[in-house]
C-alpha cells in the first residue's frame, strides 16, 4: 500500500481567514449565512464576551481606559459584518423583502453592538 493510500482521505483544506475577510467585505458570502453565522452568531457572541470582560474589568477596579479599549475591540469587526450583510444583500437574488430586512436588521444590530 502506498503512503498516500495508508494516510486515509485528506479533510477538505479550508480557506485562510484572509480569503473569508475578503469574501466578507465584497459581499461575496451568501446572506444568509453573513447574516446569521457572522452578524449574528458570531458578532454577538464576541460583543457579548468583550462587554462582560470589560465589565469584570471595571468591577476589579481596572484602569477605565482598559475597560474601553477591551469593550471597543469587537468595533472593526462590527463594521466589517455590516459591510458583509449590506453588500450580500445588494447581491441577493431572493426577495427583495428579506434584503430589505436583512439591511434593516444589520444597522440595529451594529448600533447597539456598539453602543450596549
Amino acid at each position: 500500500m502506498t503512503e498516500a493510500a495508508e494516510s486515509g482521505p485528506h479533510p477538505p483544506e479550508r480557506p485562510a481567514i484572509g480569503s473569508i475577510v475578503r469574501r466578507l467585505w465584497a459581499g461575496e458570502v451568501p446572506l444568509g449565512r453573513a447574516f446569521w453565522s457572522y452578524a449574528m452568531i458570531g458578532g454577538t457572541a464576541l460583543n457579548g464576551v468583550a462587554t462582560l470582560l470589560a465589565m469584570a474589568l471595571v468591577a476589579m477596579d481596572a484602569p477605565a481606559i482598559v475597560a474601553v479599549i477591551l469593550f471597543a475591540l469587537p468595533i472593526p469587526y462590527n463594521l466589517l459584518v455590516l459591510v458583509a450583510v449590506w453588500r450580500s444583500a445588494g447581491a441577493y437574488q431572493g426577495p427583495r423583502l428579506w434584503a430589505d430586512l436583512a439591511r434593516v436588521a444589520i444597522v440595529i444590530w451594529a448600533t447597539a453592538a456598539v453602543l450596549l
